[in-house]
């Protein structure tokens, strides 16, 4: 469920799944501002996946009521991301979390998250609008404009039995816009108390706030130190309380009791004290910047070590004389200029042979339910190129790669290579490989035992071409010479296969002109 109506007015739009399973996205850009006016599928916001940029259309028409969020936030999947009242209608205050807004994912936490509001009774139940039926009508569907949300065309299909959590969320709206109206002379005080580690006796109800909380996290650091979130004045979006505003408040406390307070360990992976946030206890040293794990390096991060885990790997490598290569590019450079494919499209055409050759390194294991494994053979060869950009390290693939000759690898490598510069790769681009192909002499290395691009078998490196003593005919000549490696998986196959595949690519680089004559 991506999208919600809070009245009949406001609509609400959850951050849709973006493809590949993704959790979460971090809000870069917002394209629109509260007040503004917005069509059906015009682009609202600028997020960036662990896969790539996305620009975030709108399900709705109308006005923008609220932004939920701020850039450079990170937003669950399901989690509100704007609000939008038709045009002309009244402005309405608007407070959702991502149990208010029927996210699944969140059920669990319903009433947890609903910190300090009373659980609605029957007969509010009974008279809370039913949010199922006030959803778009027929006619107004956008479409399938992202992968998990677009308004159907047509008016069916829609919830239309009230649950009880959606007369919650009535009660959090309702509760919030309580608390934006003029406090008594008591509530100012007991807002800006000082927080107590000491269990408080319950709030009264005339007395109690809404808290909109949704990080567990927050939850069980304030739940440890028998700190009340109803005393914490939360700095996030809508007066959300954050890790940092329960933490400072237990800070404050402990100046207030002169006693020292434990805090959770920092997100990273130097854990400080209170009395020592700029140094890492272990080395002494002083902490000069905290970078927090996401987006790219953060899938990254657990692509290679879920490799590591998971893949028993081999690696095997040879030196190549690719003079013979170099000198037949330069010839068709002579006569084509402009139509000369790189020296890395005529590897990946190698490569490509090598694999219709061998084919158990162009394959996969998945493990079935039942515990068992089995090893998935691919109709075809989608060749992932590893690319270095601003965000990380990327690997977009050229689909069917193995129906192209070296001029079209050519140019769909170099397309494929400036979108994931641009940060706009699709994600169907950028998971969709079977083999990789690693071009990392352009960094100016010999040789790399490179870590497999997790699910799949193997990855094929090219290192630097240098000038190197070489003996040819008997004789020492000086010729360009590069190192291939090949790391594979050993489940997949054995050493012969591998180095069966090696040795074929890098007699192909040697002899190319064979080569490409049964190509």
């Amino acid at each position: 469920m991506s999208a919600m109506t809070t009245s009949p007015s406001v609509k609400v739009f959850l951050l849709p799944d973006l493809g590949e399973g993704l959790t979460e996205a971090e809000l870069v850009n917002w394209l629109v501002a509260e007040g503004d006016t917005v069509s059906v599928d015009q682009p609202v916001a600028e997020v960036e996946t662990a896969k790539s940029m996305v620009e975030v259309p709108s399900p709705f028409a109308g006005v923008v009521a609220q932004l939920h969020g701020e850039a450079g936030t990170t937003i669950n999947v399901g989690a509100p991301l704007i609000s939008v009242r038709p045009d002309g209608a009244a402005p309405e205050a608007v407070a959702t979390t991502a149990a208010s807004a029927g996210n699944p994912d969140a059920e669990a936490y319903r009433e947890e998250e609903r910190a300090g509001v009373s659980v609605p009774t029957d007969a509010e139940v009974a008279a809370a609008p039913d949010a199922g039926e006030s959803g778009a009508e027929a006619g107004e569907g956008s479409g399938n404009v992202l992968i998990g949300y677009g308004t159907p065309g047509t008016g069916t299909g829609g919830r239309t039995r009230r649950r009880r959590g959606d007369a919650g969320s009535a009660a959090v709206s309702t509760s919030a816009s309580a608390a934006e109206a003029p406090e008594s002379a008591e509530a100012p005080e007991t807002a800006q108390a000082p927080a107590t580690l000491t269990q408080e006796a319950p709030v009264a109800a005339s007395e109690q706030r809404a808290v909109l909380c949704i990080s567990p996290l927050v939850r069980k650091l304030a739940r440890d130190a028998g700190l009340t979130l109803s005393s914490v004045e939360g700095t996030g979006v809508d007066g959300m309380v954050l890790r940092r505003d329960v933490e400072r408040a237990l800070q404050a406390s402990a100046g207030t009791s002169g006693e020292k307070q434990e805090t959770l360990p920092s997100s990273s992976s130097d854990q400080s004290t209170a009395g020592e946030v700029g140094q890492d206890r272990r080395s002494g040293l002083r902490i000069a910047e905290r970078i927090p794990v996401r987006g790219v390096r953060k899938a990254v991060v657990e692509a290679m070590t879920r490799s590591r885990r998971e893949i028993p790997e081999a690696t095997v490598w040879v030196d190549v004389d690719a003079t013979a290569l170099l000198d037949l590019r330069t010839g068709l450079k002579r006569r084509q200029p402009d139509a000369t494919p790189g020296l890395l499209a005529f590897v990946a055409r190698f490569a490509l042979a090598g694999l219709a050759r061998y084919p158990e390194l162009n394959t996969r294991i998945v493990e079935r339910e039942d515990g068992s494994s089995e090893i998935l053979k691919f109709d075809g060869v989608n060749l992932g190129i590893a690319a270095q950009t601003d965000r990380g390290l990327l690997v977009p693939a050229v689909q069917r790669a193995d129906r192209m000759s070296a001029r079209e690898l050519d140019a769909e490598i170099r397309r494929l290579a400036a979108v994931a510069r641009e940060g706009k790769a699709t994600p169907a681009e950028l998971t969709s490989g079977t083999f990789t192909l690693n071009n990392y002499g352009v960094f100016g290395v010999d040789g790399s035992a490179a870590i497999i691009n997790h699910p799949e078998a193997a990855i094929l490196g090219l290192g630097r071409i240098i000038d190197r003593p070489w003996v040819v005919n008997g004789e020492l000549a000086v010729r360009k010479v590069t190192e291939l490696t090949l790391t594979f998986d050993h489940r997949v196959c054995d050493g012969g296969v591998a180095g069966g595949f090696l040795r074929y690519v890098a007699d192909a680089i040697e002899n190319p002109g064979g080569v490409l004559a049964d190509l």
